[in-house]
């Protein structure tokens, strides 16, 4: 029996996750969030109205930490770079999406 690629993180709901939670969730140190968070590879789901924030304010949706995750084992078990893990991590969901249109 082969191990799933991708274990879902606990249930969020409607809750966000700090960048201290996000962190822990991906299993990295939180300067990996911001320097991801700051390169446009994950975004923060809150900014203020000058389009900036501090990193203790940021929070994370429930696709985000999904999207985290993903970026942060691909980047663990092959190597990549953030760019590269975040452009596997946007096809892996894409395809995701179409099986979704093709059964339903």
């Amino acid at each position: 029996m082969t191990t799933p690629f991708y274990t879902p993180p606990d249930v969020l709901d409607e809750q966000a996750l700090s960048l201290e939670q996000l962190a822990a969730a991906c299993r990295m140190a939180p300067q990996w969030v911001v320097e991801r968070v700051t390169t446009g590879v994950l975004h923060c789901d809150t900014i203020d109205a000058t389009g900036h924030s501090s990193p203790q304010s940021w929070r994370f949706s429930t696709h985000t930490v999904i999207r985290a995750r993903r970026i942060a084992q691909l980047e663990r078990t092959f190597e990549a770079d953030p760019e590269l893990a975040a452009l596997t991590a946007d096809l892996m969901e894409e395809v995701r999406q179409l099986r979704r249109r093709i059964r339903g």
